[in-house]
């Protein structure tokens, strides 16, 4: 078989990597992969591409087998396995009073290496406990800090809106975010309300973010003034998925729909206006 693209998705992390194949596979195939981390299983997420459809820059790396049934048996043993070791190394922490936090162990396909993450709000110096878990473990050993939006991959759970957390369903990587993003959905600014499970902002603040600004540019400015039926109305709110705008005027608040007011431009607008008819 003519070699193709294969998408690989782990079971550790949410992202997804291009590996070379030429094997027939489909989605939902279970592979063989070499990582940086040791040999590892992975499921293939999309059907397989053509090679010629991407300026590749670098050599991927090989799927190395479909997954057999031993391959598949091993992998559940090494779960089973993972759950003691995890117990293990956690009573060793807590022998050494090292100021870190235990959330997943993993071990590679062939079991050659452990993965340790954990979380820590300050450096620690893990030389001697490294030295322990080599000794208690006859294997090598991988300590790898996270931070706690990774951490809520690993550990999963429901978001506010009642489904599975994106991070730990689909999210591949994670996107910057911020509070103008919120501040431009017009969200209210109570920091509880928009932070997720791993208590930093919530990922879905960017899903809308580029259609609010959009849209958004339909609407006058807040602070400006507009007409209303025949009058000068101050804009103090707007309601983006409603069309509406909100108006004040001598002391009467409405919402109107954005169709019924006229824009009043502003001395630089106007400016700019007359600069064009000169033109």
């Amino acid at each position: 078989m003519e070699e193709k693209l294969a998408l690989v998705r782990f079971n550790h992390s949410g992202k997804s990597y291009y590996f070379s194949s030429r094997f027939d596979l489909s989605k939902g195939d279970i592979v063989v992969v070499e990582t940086i981390r040791g040999l590892e299983l992975g499921e293939i997420v999309t059907d397989l591409k053509e090679l010629s459809e991407f300026n590749l820059d670098t050599e991927l790396k090989k799927i190395i087998r479909v997954a057999n049934r031993a391959d598949k048996e091993l992998y559940l043993f090494n779960q089973a396995k993972a759950e003691k070791s995890f117990k293990i190394c956690k009573d060793i922490v807590k022998e050494f009073g090292l100021d870190m936090h235990l959330v997943n162990c993993e071990y590679t396909l062939d079991a050659s290496k452990v993965i340790f993450t954990y979380t820590s709000d300050a450096r620690v110096d893990f030389r001697e406990l490294l030295k322990e878990l080599a000794s208690v473990f006859k294997c090598r050993i991988e300590l790898r800090q996270i931070g706690p939006r990774d951490k809520s991959r690993i550990i999963g759970g429901l978001g506010s809106c009642g489904l599975p957390l994106c991070c730990s369903s689909f999210l591949g990587e994670f996107d910057g975010i911020s509070i103008n993003m919120a501040k431009n959905q017009m969200l209210a600014i109570n920091i509880e309300k928009i932070s997720g499970a791993c208590g930093r902002l919530l990922c879905c603040l960017k899903y809308e973010d580029d259609n609010y600004t959009q849209i958004k540019k339909k609407f006058p400015k807040i602070g400006s003034k507009v007409k209303y039926e025949d009058k000068i109305a101050k804009v103090t709110g707007l309601n983006v998925i409603s069309e509406l705008v909100k108006i004040e005027n001598d002391g009467n608040v409405s919402f109107v729909p954005l169709k019924d007011i006229r824009r009043i431009p502003n001395n630089k607008e106007q400016h700019h206006k007359n600069e064009r008819r000169g033109h």
